[in-house]
């Protein structure tokens, strides 16, 4: 029996913001943007009923849709995000009653641009446990909610939309065969989001909410350094070489990143698809968008072997091997 990807989903908002539509908000240009980052253009939020919970139900839907499978048959749901509309209830639940999964058991995962690997790693366990059969996970994203926008050097990275995909164990081989991940909290503080001050009879902090700060040299180097590190780890355990692996599907941040991360395997830059000239940085939704797009193209064929990777705040990383 294989645990797979049946069926894969997205949800992108309409409303799209270049390079030169921000230049009118902050001081930048197009050739500053692209030249550091790769990106071109991000979509954003309409700012009313397209939230985190509504762009992650129309990536589910799409995902089942493209899965053949009704929300009836879902088992579980589980929504990665670092940016959902309410603390209660969990976007997954939302998601729960907005498709109409009436069985299916919902939780949340944060694990920032890691967390789609995060919650395919939790819905793999679920379901070798036989605790669940068909699930369903996402990942989503409001960022334009988190980022400041008078920032030219964080508002200019991040977009808003949603990717899906439902799992599911059925007959034969392949599916996911390996998987690595790792945390650690020591160097959280180079990429944060902190929430409202404490405020109790013993306490008021008066402090709003904080947007999002990143130092950037410091989340580049820990890309470059650890990616290349756990899919060799990979590579290792599976006794495979690069060159077995079709596509390197990576979280999707920065050109740069990706291009160093290719060299240091070795590996020709057009294994490692990328569509942050569009998206910008999703965060959690980045590789599933992804995915989704590369599997609605034609481009991935059974017995396709791909590495998904991603690295996060947390800080967090992971890379899964899966056969398609």
């Amino acid at each position: 029996m294989a645990i797979r990807i049946i069926g894969t989903g997205s949800y992108l908002p309409a409303k799209v913001a270049d390079n030169q539509f921000l230049s009118t908000i902050v001081d930048t240009d197009d050739e500053w943007i692209t030249q550091r980052t790769g990106i071109k253009e991000r979509h954003l939020s309409n700012g009313r009923e397209e939230g985190t919970a509504y762009m992650a139900s129309q990536a589910a839907l799409s995902a089942l849709e493209n899965a053949g499978v009704n929300a009836e048959e879902l088992d579980m749901i589980i929504v990665a995000t670092v940016s959902a509309d309410t603390y209660v209830p969990s976007t997954s639940c939302s998601v729960q009653g907005a498709i109409g999964a009436i069985r299916a058991t919902c939780f949340d995962i944060n694990a920032a641009c890691s967390g789609f690997l995060f919650a395919l790693n939790t819905a793999y366990a679920y379901i070798e446990m036989g605790m669940a059969r068909t699930v369903l996970i996402a990942g989503a994203e409001t960022l334009s909610r988190e980022v400041d926008w008078s920032d030219r050097s964080s508002c200019i990275l991040f977009g808003d939309g949603a990717g899906a995909a439902v799992i599911r164990q059925e007959e034969g081989e392949g599916g996911l065969i390996a998987s690595v991940t790792g945390s650690d909290g020591s160097q959280g503080d180079v990429l944060t989001c902190k929430g409202r001050g404490i405020q109790n009879p013993f306490h008021n902090s008066r402090r709003k909410k904080d947007y999002l700060k990143m130092e950037g040299q410091a989340v580049f180097r820990f890309a470059v350094t650890t990616v290349p590190r756990c899919i060799r780890q990979i590579l290792k355990k599976t006794e495979l070489e690069p060159e077995d692996i079709k596509y390197f599907i990576l979280h999707q941040a920065n050109v740069r990143i990706l291009e160093v991360i290719a060299k240091r395997l070795k590996v020709d830059i057009e294994k490692f698809p990328m569509n942050l000239d569009r998206y910008g940085n999703t965060s959690s939704a980045s590789i599933p968008i992804l995915l989704d797009e590369l599997n609605r193209e034609g481009l991935l064929q059974r017995g396709d072997r791909l590495i998904l990777s991603g690295f996060g705040g947390g800080l967090t990383w992971g890379a899964i091997l899966l056969e398609w």
